[in-house]
């Protein structure tokens, strides 16, 4: 954000050298970027007056001119009247001109920060220029070279150019940054009312920015418009009028002086005065030509503020053409878009030479559409710089009425419609914001009184009641940004200078934080699993919904992202398996044959949706999957090598699972991706707490995923899963040797895994003592007919003596009777 001085020094007082005042403006206000001495520019230009004008003997271009310069100038040679000789080429240039003339030894302006052009005495065609008189591209002021700038005020001649059009200036570079929640400050007004808050002085605004002057009036002209307001969600506030016999010329001088110092070309005056209000106010003002709209409306004369309607096109003043879609905000007439609202206006209604009635527009935009639009399109403008801060709509109308009679000085036009001021409900006054100096002492570290803070406050045209050590602060319309208390205490903090407050570290408490018990279980989690040989990956919370797909799970139960940061990621994820499932391939592509991947990570679904304040909800889940390619042949189930992971993580953890079989696929996301008839639900063996889901994979998702045949995994709630994980103690390793021996089982076809192994584990328990430690593992599971035949290992130490085959014997016996006795089973 540039800032003039001088243009500030229009509103408020600045009494302190500029490296003073840009130290303060760093300090209480925002980082400086730059600082520009414009002044510099303008060494020894002078105003001089055309006494005579000649045309040159030998180049019809030429003329020869004699000016006076009231004798000012040093060292320049002058005729016995004592005026200067200078050949000017401009069309323009006539007796009586007043002009701005570069004496010899003068730096041409345009050229002093590129390669410093320096003037001299020369020849041209036989005739000694001194100097030259200059245009307004040759000062820098504007793009115009084909006539040289005539002087618009009252000034005798010799007086200094600079001083006369107020170029002894400094030119502030502010970081946009820093004013990002101040859309104040994205006008001059803004800033100025910012500096003499920081020096601890009053500033008012100017009484047309107050409150409108009931300045427009309608005149001799009467032009028949309509404007409508079809999108009041996105356009809070949407004024216009028309006004009629426009001139079109440059616009005066000062104006163009200011417009080029911050930033900006000079165009014309219409052009000029909205670019000027919209860097004095920070509100973006935007005129159309009326004819040019009339001849695009079908009924009439039509300004309406709508969405985008399917898809529109429109042809820019850029000259580019943008493309917009639904939910985009456009100016169109009844017929068609002639402006991207809030971002650029439509070559189509472009004011030009040849304007003769105007249509002003002054409205708000929803700053959140005029991004996207923004983005979406790659339109940067200084309208769009200044929407997509939140411009207050309490200032259309004062700064509607200050273009129009601004315009209505340049240009000659007048009034020719009604003042059309089309509201939404959003347009309300600002809250009043109720504190105490306690609040605002105890959080600053200060002791200020009342009195004090309201001073602050009323410096930059807060109002403030005191009553006590209460303050009620209301805000000036065009300070979107303050809500609440703390935003108070910001601004008292900020003007009263934070490098002021003590240097008092806040007290604190040593006592130690409270442990937090996920963070430190999902890394025992992770250091389990990778002991175990499982590998760690990381991936996106947000996936394709072409991989919700894959997985059988349905994109309408995920929360979509209107905004996503790219087209792969557009859905929240359900679950955290089909992430693991789409990095299988890639990695059996690259050489890894056999291998786990796991994941901590969180979900979101909308089943399970929001909480008490709509956010939302976050599950914390582990997720593990393993595959091996299938050139190994692996005969093995792939469920029971994921079910080997799973339960060595439950022994570590302290406790024992249980599966149940699924008779029917649930109707939830996380089960889709599983065959259910390959699957187990998992559940904590002593309190029958649900943890989460084991199986291997449905053909239809190994097919779309390209997964090997031997690939399985599960997924688990990680919260549950702390909830019913125990202490471990510790308990020595035995001195005696252990033992190990096999044992077949014959039993039923419908029998499950799952029911014979649960009742030996049951078994094992009721027979064993607190000084027998043993372990079953499956070893082979085989089908013949009406039989199934399961082969276990049992392994047992004893913790105080060696073990006997005899009592390895007695036990595997007992334990065979005992299945024998409830299931059926026989020993083979």
């Amino acid at each position: 954000m540039k800032i003039s001085v001088n243009w500030v020094k229009q509103f408020t007082d600045v009494d302190i050298p500029i490296d003073e005042l840009v130290e303060k403006i760093g300090r209480q206000l925002g980082a400086v970027e730059e600082v520009i001495d414009v002044g510099k520019k303008y060494q020894g230009i002078v105003v001089a007056k055309v006494v005579t004008c000649e045309k040159h003997a030998d180049a019809d271009k030429l003329s020869v001119c004699m000016i006076d310069d009231g004798g000012v100038t040093p060292d320049v040679s002058r005729n016995e009247q004592g005026y200067v000789q200078v050949v000017c080429g401009a069309p323009n240039v006539r007796e009586g001109l007043n002009v701005a003339w570069l004496p010899p030894g003068s730096t041409v302006p345009n050229s002093y920060d590129k390669d410093p052009f320096v003037l001299e005495a020369r020849e041209l065609r036989g005739v000694i220029s001194n100097g030259m008189i200059a245009s307004s591209k040759e000062l820098a002021i504007g793009d115009d070279h084909g006539g040289i700038v005539e002087i618009d005020i009252e000034a005798v001649p010799g007086t200094d150019f600079a001083k006369l059009y107020e170029l002894n200036d400094y030119i502030i570079d502010i970081e946009n940054k820093m004013f990002t929640h101040r859309p104040d400050c994205f006008g001059v007004l803004g800033v100025a009312r910012e500096i003499a808050g920081i020096q601890g002085v009053e500033f008012k605004s100017p009484d047309w920015y107050q409150s409108p002057l009931d300045r427009i009036k309608p005149g001799k002209t009467r032009l028949e418009l309509t404007v409508k307001n079809e999108a009041p969600e996105l356009v809070p506030r949407f004024m216009a009028v028309a006004l009629a016999d426009v001139t079109i010329k440059p616009s005066p001088l000062i104006i163009q002086s200011y417009l080029s110092r911050v930033g900006l070309k000079p165009i014309s005056n219409i052009v000029d005065v909205t670019n000027y209000l919209m860097m004095l106010t920070g509100q973006p003002i935007h005129a159309y030509d009326y004819d040019k709209v009339k001849a695009l409306s079908r009924e009439g004369v039509t300004l309406i503020a709508r969405v985008v309607k399917t898809k529109e096109d429109v042809d820019l003043l850029n000259g580019k053409t943008a493309e917009l879609e639904n939910p985009a905000i456009v100016i169109a007439t009844d017929v068609q878009a002639i402006g991207v609202a809030g971002v650029m206006g439509g070559a189509d209604t472009e004011v030009g030479e040849n304007t003769k009635n105007i249509i002003l527009e002054c409205a708000t935009f929803d700053m959140y559409s005029i991004r996207r639009t923004s983005m979406k399109n790659g339109l940067f403008t200084d309208a769009v710089t200044r929407f997509n801060k939140g411009q207050s709509p309490l200032q259309n109308d004062v700064v509607l009425e200050e273009a129009v009679a601004t315009i209505q000085y340049v240009s000659g036009a007048h009034v020719a419609s009604d003042v059309f001021d089309i509201k939404s409900s959003a347009v309300t006054q600002l809250k009043t914001v109720e504190l105490t100096a306690e609040f605002v002492n105890a959080r600053l570290g200060l002791s200020l009184e009342p009195g004090t803070m309201a001073k602050l406050l009323e410096n930059v045209e807060f109002s403030i009641e005191i009553r006590g050590d209460a303050l009620k602060a209301t805000p000036p319309y065009w300070r979107t940004d303050i809500e609440i208390k703390e935003d108070i205490v910001e601004e008292i903090g900020r003007l009263y200078g934070f490098d002021k407050l003590p240097m008092v570290l806040p007290k604190q408490s040593i006592t130690p934080a409270k442990r937090n018990l996920l963070l430190s279980f999902k890394s025992k989690l992770r250091d389990i699993l990778s002991e175990a040989g499982a590998n760690e990956v990381l991936t996106y919370s947000f996936v394709h919904g072409k991989l919700l797909d894959k997985v059988g799970q349905e994109r309408g139960t995920s929360f979509r992202l209107s905004n996503a940061l790219s087209p792969d990621l557009q859905y929240y994820r359900l679950s955290l398996i089909p992430s693991l499932l789409d990095k299988v391939h890639a990695n059996i592509k690259a050489g890894y044959d056999e291998f786990a991947l796991y994941e901590v990570n969180k979900t979101h679904n909308k089943p399970h949706a929001t909480d008490d304040e709509g956010v939302p909800k976050e599950f914390t889940m582990l997720a593990l999957a393993i595959a091996a390619n299938d050139k190994l042949n692996k005969t093995s189930a792939p469920y029971y090598s994921a079910r080997k992971y799973l339960d060595t993580l439950a022994a570590r953890l302290g406790f024992e699972l249980k599966y149940e079989p699924l008779d029917a696929e649930p109707d939830f996301p996380i089960t889709r991706p599983y065959d259910h008839t390959r699957s187990a639900l998992v559940y904590e063996a002593t309190t029958n707490d649900f943890i989460g889901l084991i199986g291997e994979f449905k053909s239809s998702v190994k097919k779309s995923l390209k997964l090997p045949s031997h690939s399985a995994g599960f997924e688990l709630d990680a919260e549950a899963l702390l909830k019913v994980c125990r202490p471990q103690k510790y308990k020595a390793l035995s001195k005696y040797p252990g033992t190990h021996q096999d044992m077949s089982l014959k039993v039923s076809k419908d029998m499950s895994y799952h029911q014979l192994y649960s009742e030996l584990q049951t078994g094992l328990r009721a027979l064993a003592d607190d000084n027998l430690q043993t372990e079953l593992t499956p070893l082979d599971i085989y089908q013949k007919g009406d039989a199934k035949h399961f082969t276990f290992r049992l392994y047992a130490v004893h913790h105080q003596k060696t073990l006997q085959a005899v009592e390895i014997n007695d036990l595997l016996d007992k334990l065979a009777a005992a299945t024998n006795e409830t299931l059926g089973s026989v020993r083979i």
